[in-house]
């Protein structure tokens, strides 16, 4: 049976996120952003980080993404299931994930947006995580890092499940 070990409770996600939105908010004030989040994981963490921006303006879209299966491993290769809906062109860019993990999938999503020629592109993520990163590419924003193990909760999930969990979990099995 599975453990949880709780990592981050729901106020100190809630610190995080409101901390990572006020540094964005800092650095965008003059900017036409787009702010992209990546599907299904980011969800959770995307509603409460542009609650918290204290922006004039920007646009929201999604893309969803396949790169995980049921399991904890990366599949190796990244697929679009949905893609953006909004040009941004000419725009600064801020995507927007649950966690960065090895790499690769942001490196594939990075190239496949910058063929919409956007002014920037940067990366914005709920946990930044360093345990598999095979790629120089490194998130601009991060609200929490930790070295390893597999999380679930706050919109992470495992075979689906978990993502509902208002905090952070390390997900163990014995």
């Amino acid at each position: 049976m599975p453990e949880l070990i709780s990592v981050l409770d729901k106020d100190a996600i809630a610190r995080y996120v409101a901390d990572v939105a006020k540094q964005i908010s800092d650095d965008y004030r003059e900017g036409d952003l787009v702010i992209i989040g990546v599907l299904k994981g980011a969800f959770v963490f995307m509603a409460d980080l542009i609650r918290q921006l204290t922006l004039k303006s920007f646009a929201i879209d999604f893309i969803r993404l396949a790169s995980y299966g049921d399991g904890v491993d990366p599949a190796g290769q990244v697929r679009i299931v949905h893609d953006i809906e909004t040009d941004i062109s000419n725009k600064d860019v801020l995507i927007v994930d649950d966690i960065y993990d090895t790499g690769g999938t942001m490196t594939f999503l990075c190239r496949h947006l910058e063929a919409h020629r956007p002014r920037t592109i940067r990366i914005c993520t709920f946990i930044d995580k360093t345990e598999r990163r095979h790629t120089p590419l490194k998130p601009d924003y991060a609200c929490h890092k930790i070295d390893e193990g597999f999380l679930v909760g706050y919109g992470l999930d495992y075979a689906e499940a978990y993502r509902h969990l208002p905090g952070l979990y390390k997900l163990t099995c014995d």
